[in-house]
């Protein structure tokens, strides 16, 4: 009688944490969605490519945060950054050519995978953001990437009114700016079950 309690208490368990996984991933999705990333490669990871990719990386924001500050949402930013490429090479390029390189870059603008990413004040899951991505030279070294629309790469502070103010829902704000860390642990688990499904 007991075992039988256990048993069905634990379905309960697994059935609840399944429904909780299910709608997590789903407020991801909607979020990802709403959202662009910037995703910096450097040319290797030699100190001062290392270096350059920082600096290539604050030219890039500089340029990029007084054209998107107008755009209202995500389709209006992507557009802005999609007129602004060959502009944003050039800015790279000239940021290389002043530390007395020429590396080439390439600017382009993706979806692609991110894992769970941890900043000061919020963190983001795991999943496919659309991202505008700036590759120095052979992009052979480790990359950097933050949220560039909306504009949280330089914040010390999350924005919540920001935030809102650009689309983000309630519950999306609420998401990646829970306090003490319990947004981390979420994202994580959900990490997680997202790769054990696919070794499955």
């Amino acid at each position: 009688m007991k075992s039988n309690f256990l048993a069905k208490a634990a379905l309960i368990l697994v059935a609840m944490g399944a429904l909780y996984t299910l709608e997590l991933n789903s407020q991801a999705v909607e979020l990802s969605d709403k959202l662009v990333r910037l995703h910096v490669v450097a040319n290797s990871d030699s100190d001062f490519d290392q270096s350059l990719k920082l600096k290539v990386r604050d030219g890039v924001l500089e340029y990029l945060n007084l054209r998107l500050k107008d755009a209202e949402n995500r389709e209006e930013a992507e557009k802005i950054i999609t007129e602004e490429f060959e502009n944003l090479s050039y800015v790279a390029e000239n940021v290389i050519s002043e530390e007395g390189y020429d590396y080439n870059v390439n600017v382009s603008l993706e979806k692609e995978y991110f894992p769970t990413t941890e900043y000061d004040s919020f963190s983001l899951p795991s999943g496919e953001y659309h991202a505008l991505r700036v590759i120095i030279g052979e992009g052979k070294g480790h990359n950097w990437w933050c949220v560039v629309f909306p504009a949280m790469c330089t914040q010390t502070e999350f924005d919540e009114e920001t935030a809102r103010e650009l689309g983000l829902t309630d519950s999306e704000v609420a998401l990646i700016a829970e306090p003490e860390g319990g947004t981390r642990i979420k994202f994580r688990i959900l990490e997680l079950i997202t790769k054990l499904r696919e070794m499955l």
